[in-house]
């Protein structure tokens, strides 16, 4: 049985650099939220990103020196950290209660994983045990894991869902 992560349903969407693993999590998330479930995402860059424009108050406030900013507004907001990359287990401690985060990136850590691949991208597969299923427009070489063309979103979405079953429940 399969615990998720810090007490979370949670499923991974990876693979390398245009690949479609964001067009992916996109319709994957419109599926989920279309049966009624409460979706959480994550994405992990390898970069650094900024979420704030140049020369806005909140900027202005991180710029001065603020550690954290929150940014509220009508329907939404955002909490800017200025400290190191935290850990997926941090990330998620901070979520609110979902039915289930789908996590783009962060390929190197055990959750549950689809490998999104594109026709130019190597296989990743068979260097992560973590993978369980290849989304793809052609039948991957390997053999044993379940594959799915990249637009079969409903199938996909069917295949986390029973991933995601045996996860313990949100707290």
């Amino acid at each position: 049985m399969n615990s998720g992560v810090n007490g979370r349903r949670v499923f991974g969407v990876t693979g390398w650099k245009n690949a479609g693993k964001t067009t992916l999590v996109e319709r994957l998330v419109a599926e989920f939220v279309r049966r009624g479930w409460r979706i959480a995402t994550i994405k992990h860059a390898h970069h650094d990103v900024d979420v704030d424009q140049r020369g806005t108050d909140s900027w202005r406030h991180r710029a001065a020196g603020a550690a954290e900013v929150a940014l509220v507004g009508g329907l939404r907001y955002a909490i800017m950290c200025e400290e190191p990359e935290p850990t997926l287990q941090d990330v998620l401690g901070r979520l609110s209660p979902c039915d289930l985060v789908i996590i783009e990136g962060y390929k190197r850590e055990s959750h549950l994983k689809i490998e999104v691949r594109a026709d130019h991208t190597k296989p990743m597969a068979s260097a992560d045990p973590n993978i369980v299923a290849i989304a793809a427009d052609t039948a991957p070489p390997e053999a044993g894991l379940p594959w799915f063309r990249r637009d079969d979103i409903a199938a996909i979405a069917d295949f986390i869902a029973g991933q995601v079953s045996n996860q313990q429940a949100p707290q």
